[in-house]
């Protein structure tokens, strides 16, 4: 019968430098990423501020050819929230909405951008922008 050495003897495990050197290691790397991972979060809130500005241009054109399909005159095609729809989601909340007179170029609207909705204080990302309003010829 053969007899079996000690299995905790001959086995062999990281040295305490070893692993100081992948903590430290470790360490760096978390100090680079995590300001870029908060700088990420602040880019993606501007970001998604422009696409929501960017969904409202898309309804004013849409209002603007729908009325003129509908043979509304040009220069009487109205441009007020409830022709474009402002309800872009609920985490959006349109702020301000100034058509102005049909002759105005565009359209003063003010977006608010709540990126957390248990926390609605926290991190709102606030963006006033003017829609050019549609033109023919």
């Amino acid at each position: 019968m053969k007899l079996r050495k000690n299995p905790l003897k001959n086995e062999e495990g990281f040295t305490l430098i070893e692993i100081i050197a992948v903590l430290v290691i470790m360490g760096i790397l978390a100090a680079v990423a995590i300001p870029k991972f908060f700088d990420l979060q602040s880019k993606a809130r501007d970001k998604a501020i422009y696409t929501a500005v960017s969904e409202l241009k898309v309804r004013v054109n849409q209002a603007f050819a729908k009325q003129l399909l509908d043979g509304v005159a040009v220069s009487a095609i109205q441009y007020g929230a409830d022709y474009v729809g402002t309800d872009i989601g609920e985490d959006f909340n349109v702020t301000s909405w100034n058509p102005g007179t049909t002759s105005d170029d565009s359209i003063q609207v003010t977006i608010e951008y709540i990126p957390d909705l248990d926390n609605p204080g926290e991190n709102v990302v606030t963006k006033t922008e003017s829609i050019p309003k549609p033109r023919t010829g």
